[in-house]
């Protein structure tokens, strides 16, 4: 099916339609597609995962205002236009001319409401009268607040603490309204007993108000009286408390188009340092790609979690919003390789962070044990008062495996020693751990079992806990040694080992080195299944294979584990139809009985996986399956609204039946991992491979059509920094053009060291034959 977004489509999605999200760093603001919050599951202002308002709505008395235009402008800054009649209109002044018009456009009280999002909110409220007589009115603010888990706002939820409510004037002429919980929970789980307690709170403080507010029956009102063309200005700040501490708001009024605040001034700073992406074709597919490369860049920003700032260039990410504004170990170590093509600081800031949470001790409630990098850790009422083990959970396998990867990338993007070196222990203990208590089937392969009565049921890449089923539908039971970990457990061991070849480690590099190449023997011959010429899901209790059909195998071209005489038949397997839906791979076969295209891992699509096979076909040199791909995942962006992936989408087959695919129902959106694959699509595309200890920059483009030409500028290797124009031939080949460089860089045309269609000698011999001086 040909796909043209830009001309022949009015699609454009928009996840979670019936809500709009205004956020930054741990506060969203989540309203209706009016700007008000309703007493809705998903609509309230949440900080650290709490809500705090869980109504907030403007009336002229007792009417509702008619929003007739409401956007975001950034996503930590909101505004919206509301106009209503003056009270007391009468039904014989409406034009009934043949534009149909209405009292409230002719004779119209305008609102505009610009609110922006720090830690806590500040609302600039304008009220101009347009009716062209002197009106009198008051304006009412309805709210409340529940302090409710972000949880608990979609199911039943046990009451619990106190929330005390006090109306007081503030010195200065300002007045607040202030909302105090108070909880505390004694608990014993699994051994690990105490008590806990927590002190949130929202403040509602009015400022610089042309009329003094009054407090009644759960409203604040203010008394207006206009003049023709006469404005009324209050300014609302709505702050946050968490941990007894009250957050501020940040912006102060009229804060459009400045910068600010600190974030403000970090998140410009990352802007000018990352890489940029342009292209000069008018081709629509290429400026699809341009487009979805600066939105992702845009979309990382916005998740960031200043309050793990390590510097200003190295930081870490919320995994999505609005469910996942919390630090998750895999999503951010994948965020953080996928975007080295970017910038290195996410990839600094997060490998940094980690080592903060990594287990010390063996706590089955949390599934902790020394060495285990963290899962996830959340700051909600439930986790933080021990209801769940989520304030510092670690039920997930790729964690660990991860982590020294990508302590390997930093090393390849930055060859900074002292940088690199304090991250070392930190990786070689996950690969102790993944060794020492990851081998329940006592076969040599990596299996997950939780041990915790509240743990994750699967803690492979696919985490639902009927996500690895057998090709009956059935569901296993752990422990489960997943076909993905394996792969990860292999490229971790090779890749460490060549870091601590660097850092003079020579022994170990070699013991590593070695075990790598052992394991993908054993891993080739176990989990082969010769009767469907694909690799099977995993390795069940009984150390059987699981005969289901699933994208998992596309990881292994990444992880470079496929043996070479198995190549072919994989992909051709991996690209059939039941699993390639023209907009990406479906997690599970959509001939199996489980399919469910709405499910979170039985057949529903995840952009992030695309990125990581994109890097693993250009490994094998499957140009002609890497662009399909790549295709899918960029036409893909077209149809969301900001060219904006969501985390996961339906996996409904592309065809005339299905122009545009369903949507998961609590899709995140944004989701950091599917801002962060698109530029490992990129990267794959170009071949770039950058390996700055020697000050070399690998380029191998292979361009289609549809991208006959893109730019980098300002990318970073090492202390260089090089703009590099890629663009196609007329004879259908790919070249380069250096535009800019600053520092000392080599830019080498060759396969990557890691490329797999060459041995590891062979490999070598063509990287040192190709020095050659750069081009320009």
């Amino acid at each position: 099916m040909s796909y043209n977004a830009r001309r022949t489509h009015y699609i454009r999605l928009h996840p979670r339609a019936d809500t709009d999200y205004c956020s930054q760093n741990r506060t969203v603001m989540a309203t209706g597609l009016d700007g008000f919050i309703a007493d809705r599951p998903d609509q309230g202002l949440f900080n650290n995962q709490t809500r705090l308002l869980s109504k907030y709505r403007y009336c002229l008395n007792n009417d509702d205002w008619w929003p007739v235009a409401v956007s975001n402008v950034e996503q930590h800054s909101w505004m919206g236009y509301y106009i209503q009649a003056p009270p007391g209109y009468k039904e014989s002044e409406l034009d009934r001319g043949s534009g149909q018009v209405e009292a409230i456009s002719q004779r119209s009280l305008e609102l505009r409401i610009s609110r922006f999002v720090g830690d806590g909110v500040h609302e600039d409220l304008d009220i101009t009268n347009f009716t062209g007589t002197e009106v009198e009115f008051t304006l009412r603010l309805q709210f409340d607040g529940d302090f409710l888990d972000q949880e608990e706002t979609h199911r039943s939820h046990e009451k619990r603490g106190n929330i005390e409510r006090e109306w007081r004037r503030r010195p200065q002429g300002t007045w607040e309204y202030a909302f105090d919980h108070y909880a505390e929970h004694e608990y014993d789980n699994q051994g690990d007993r105490g008590r806990v307690s927590i002190h949130g709170g929202v403040r509602i403080h009015f400022l610089k108000c042309d009329s003094e507010p009054t407090h009644c029956g759960g409203e604040i009102t203010f008394p207006i009286k206009l003049a023709p063309m006469q404005q009324w200005h209050a300014c609302v700040e709505l702050l946050p408390v968490f941990e007894g501490k009250e957050l501020p708001a940040q912006y102060p009024c009229n804060s459009f188009g400045t910068t600010n605040t600190e974030f403000d001034h970090l998140r410009e700073s990352f802007y000018q340092r990352s890489t940029k992406f342009s292209t000069g074709n008018s081709h629509d597919l290429a400026y699809d790609v341009v487009a979805s490369l600066e939105q992702a860049k845009r979309d990382l920003a916005s998740l960031r979690l200043y309050d793990l700032d390590h510097a200003k260039d190295a930081w870490t990410v919320a995994a999505g919003l609005p469910i996942y504004v919390a630090l998750f170990g895999r999503d951010t170590l994948t965020v953080s390789w996928e975007s080295g093509i970017l910038s290195t600081d996410i990839l600094s800031g997060t490998l940094q962070e980690l080592p903060r949470w990594q287990g010390t001790k063996i706590d089955d409630w949390r599934d902790e044990q020394p060495g285990r990098m963290l899962h996830e850790a959340h700051t909600n009422p439930l986790a933080m008062l021990q209801y769940n083990p989520r304030q510092r959970y670690y039920g997930a396998e790729t964690t660990s495996k991860f982590y020294p990867v990508t302590v390997a990338e930093l090393w390849h993007w930055t060859g900074d020693k002292a940088l690199v070196k304090p991250l070392i222990g930190p990786a070689l203990d996950a690969l102790e751990w993944s060794d020492m208590y990851e081998h329940d089937q006592g076969n040599g392969f990596f299996a997950y079992k939780t041990r915790s009565v509240d743990g994750t049921r699967n803690q492979g890449w696919k985490d639902s806990k009927d996500s690895m089923v057998y090709p009956d539908g059935s569901l296993v039971d752990a422990p489960v040694a997943t076909v993905e970990e394996q792969g990860f457990a292999y490229v971790a061991r090779l890749h460490m080992s060549e870091v601590l070849w660097w850092l003079d480690e020579k022994d170990l590099a070699k013991k590593l080195w070695d075990q790598a190449a052992e394991f993908k023997k054993r891993f080739n011959e176990k989990y082969w299944m010769h009767d469907e010429n694909y690799y099977c899901m995993g390795l069940d209790p009984k150390g059987e294979q699981i005969k289901s059909i699933g994208s998992d195998a596309g990881h292994l071209f990444a992880a470079g584990i496929v043996d070479d005489a198995l190549v072919r038949s994989t992909v051709e397997r991996f690209m059939k139809p039941d699993l390639f839906t023209g907009w990406g791979m479906r997690t599970l076969s959509s001939e199996h009985p489980a399919f469910n295209p709405f499910s979170y891992h039985r057949g529903s699509v995840w952009p992030v996986e695309n990125g990581s096979f994109c890097m693993g076909l250009l490994r094998f040199g499957l140009y002609e399956q890497l662009h399909t791909l790549a295709k899918a995942a960029f036409e893909s962006t077209a149809m969301f609204e900001y060219h904006r992936l969501p985390e996961v989408f339906s996996g409904h087959q592309r065809d005339a039946k299905h122009p545009f695919p369903a949507l998961y129902p609590k899709t995140c959106w944004p989701q950091a991992w599917s801002s962060s694959t698109l530029f490992s699509i990129v990267q794959a595309l170009l071949g770039i491979y950058p390996y700055a200890p020697l000050k070399v920059l690998i380029v191998n483009p292979v361009l289609p059509e549809w991208l006959p030409e893109i730019t980098l500028t300002d990318l970073h290797v090492g202390e260089a920094v090089v703009s590099i124009k890629f663009f196609r031939k007329e004879d259908g080949s790919s070249d380069y053009r250096v535009l800019d460089q600053q520092g000392e860089l080599h830019i080498l045309r060759v396969e990557s060291p890691w490329s797999m269609r060459h041995n590891w000698v062979g490999n070598i011999v063509n990287f040192v034959k190709s020095f050659a001086p750069s081009r320009s």
